[in-house]
């Protein structure tokens, strides 16, 4: 198979799908890779590397012309459309539940191509193993922007968020005790933030209280505890996942915004899902915040491309796999024989196949297995 990386061009993207040691497996399984001259420059790769590898270096059009699957790391913008070729495979994040994805979906499916997202691959005991280590550097990430937006000169309401002798340290709280939510508690607790992680599943919780040595408050979460605790935080960190790429829901109401602390900070990482603060709308490494009822909202939809040379290669590791089995046998009996990257398939030859997208746009689902039939 013909494997195409195009370089990312979604604002402040830097992040490459594929490594060096990436196309090295590739070529070494057989198969031969387009990568468009300048795609791992951000991220630290530079050409050369890349065609000792065994890459065939490509301007952009002759990468989506010649590739049979291409490769990415975000959603295709506008731009890009246009360069898909019918049954073309594209394997990518999407978060098509958005719902300002609605275009890009109906897009994908004119374009006629089959299309699996990393934030759906789904292993049988619920794990996302493609969307995992990219929660991670976000989890890690949210704290560090909530405390930079927490400063005066950047806005803020002027808190250290260790505090100092004689002076409380700042209240974080964690909407969400997944990968994200652990990741972001790991961090407040290592600035000396009190650390409040808030989950609707109680054996979550008691799993978080026993790793964080109750270094970690846990509380049972519903709309009027998270009323009460984010009135007195400097940094709330919105951290949900809902299974099958369904769009995020709004756990922060915009009529709370008025009972929280001004200069307080929101740090949304489930935008890329729709958001789950209702005032969330996406934002960009270069404008990253914008203030609602004086809080600042930070809902930067790429935030693991801020640190592109760790991301690329945690990314590059978990996806290269599913990769080599695709290239290798063909994306139907790929996805016929492991179901997790069955559940990745988002859109098959003009059909969608994913039932949360279909419900959050009120488009026509069509079962994967139809779809392939068909």
């Amino acid at each position: 198979m013909i494997v195409g990386v195009p370089k990312e061009i979604k604002n402040e993207e830097y992040r490459a799908a594929a490594t060096p040691i990436g196309v090295k497996e590739l070529v070494r399984a057989g198969h031969t890779v387009f990568v468009e001259k300048g795609a791992g420059v951000g991220a630290g790769f530079e050409d050369k590397a890349y065609k000792a590898a065994g890459a065939e270096l490509a301007p952009v059009a002759d990468v989506f012309a010649k590739a049979d699957m291409i490769y990415k790391v975000k959603e295709p913008l506008p731009s890009e459309y246009g360069k898909f070729k019918p049954g073309q495979i594209l394997y990518t994040y999407l978060h098509l539940a958005a719902a300002y994805a609605k275009d890009l979906t109906k897009a994908m499916m004119k374009a006629d191509i089959r299309a699996i997202a990393f934030e759906t691959v789904e292993t049988e005991a619920g794990g996302h193993p493609l969307l995992f280590p990219m929660s991670e550097v976000a989890g890690k990430l949210a704290i560090q922007a909530g405390a930079n937006h927490l400063q005066k000169n950047n806005g803020g309401e002027g808190v250290l968020l260790g505090g100092v002798t004689g002076v409380p340290p700042a209240k974080v709280v964690i909407i969400g005790g997944g990968t994200v939510g652990t990741n972001a508690a790991k961090v407040a607790v290592g600035m000396g933030a009190r650390t409040v992680v808030l989950d609707a599943w109680a054996p979550r919780l008691t799993y978080l209280d026993d790793v964080f040595g109750g270094r970690i408050e846990t509380v049972l979460s519903n709309e009027a505890v998270i009323e009460q605790e984010i009135a007195d935080a400097d940094i709330v960190v919105g951290a949900v996942l809902l299974p099958h790429g369904a769009q995020a829901p709004h756990l922060v109401k915009r009529s709370q915004l008025k009972h929280m602390k001004p200069g307080s900070v929101l740090v949304d990482v489930a935008i890329d899902q729709g958001g789950c603060f209702e005032t969330s709308k996406p934002t960009s490494h270069t404008e990253p915040t914008y203030v609602i009822d004086g809080v600042i909202h930070y809902c930067v939809a790429n935030m693991p491309g801020a640190v592109a040379r760790t991301s690329a290669m945690a990314l590059a590791g978990a996806t290269l796999p599913y990769a080599v089995k695709i290239a290798s046998k063909g994306f139907e009996k790929a996805v016929k024989e492991d179901a997790a990257l069955a559940l990745g398939v988002n859109v098959y030859r003009g059909k969608l196949t994913i039932k949360s997208v279909a419900d959050a746009h009120k488009l026509t689902y069509t079962p994967l297995e139809k779809a392939m039939k068909a």
